[in-house]
């Protein structure tokens, strides 16, 4: 069995965290480390973080000296990774106990370095929402228009991330990351099962519209390296997308 490694960023999530850690410690594939990220400077939550960490030896906790984001504290729980797989959670996500398992044997079976999942999207009661279903991205005009991978279904190869990050921006960082593996022929495969339950709240940072709006630009005029006319009319795509979601 390969080792995951799991990726937590932790940023004043207290309320969710413990169930968030016990839905990737429970998984039916055990064979796994996990890798909090803390990343709040004040240590409000530091105390409990450790409790936490301290019930399972497959945890473990990796303090920022400041804050620097959930982009950069993943880059930094992929460098201190020993798994051959890599995974990633939000510290507010809950994961169905087979998810690990089905998407394993999913890559096993067709041969692939990279896949994401279908997900339910639930409110901070843990209420549903609505879905999202996942498919197959082959190229970069894919996916382009429409950040449609959740971040915490993805499970991907560690060689296939290779020296490729996540950007420094606030929001939509992995959108980034996703799009730059597709320009290298990378390519990403859904597995159409609802494993993850993604939790939308009020105060996250994918809840703020006019951050999304920054970030959206950034994504196609600085990483892209689109002109102007160009960021705005897939900002405009992207936009309209998510108004339709």
């Amino acid at each position: 069995m390969k080792l995951v490694s799991v990726i937590i960023p932790y940023f004043k999530k207290k309320k969710y965290i413990a169930d968030t850690l016990n839905s990737v410690l429970d998984q039916t594939y055990n064979n796994l480390e996990v890798i909090i990220v803390y990343d709040d400077p004040e240590k409000t939550d530091l105390d409990y973080i450790k409790k936490l960490v301290s019930l399972d030896e497959r945890v473990k906790l990796s303090i920022n000296d400041k804050n620097i984001g959930a982009g950069r504290s993943r880059n930094k729980g992929i460098e201190q990774s020993k798994g051959m797989i890599l995974a990633f959670v939000d510290a507010d996500d809950l994961w169905l106990k087979n998810k690990l398992e089905e998407q394993i044997k999913f890559m096993q079976d067709q041969a692939i370095t990279f896949c994401h999942t279908s997900y339910k999207i639930i409110n901070e009661k843990g209420e549903f929402i609505s879905s999202r279903k996942a498919r197959n991205f082959m190229t970069i005009n894919d996916l382009i228009k429409s950040c449609d991978i959740g971040l915490s279904t993805v499970l991907i190869e560690k060689d296939t991330i290779g020296s490729n990050k996540f950007p420094e921006i606030k929001t939509k960082e992995d959108f980034v990351l996703w799009l730059q593996l597709l320009s290298k022929d990378i390519r990403i495969y859904g597995l159409d099962k609802e494993l993850v339950l993604w939790r939308k709240t009020k105060n996250s940072l994918s809840s703020s519209l006019f951050q999304k709006m920054i970030d959206g630009y950034k994504v196609y005029n600085i990483y892209m390296k689109y002109n102007m006319v160009k960021s705005f009319y897939y900002l405009l795509c992207l936009s309209i997308n998510f108004l339709k979601k």
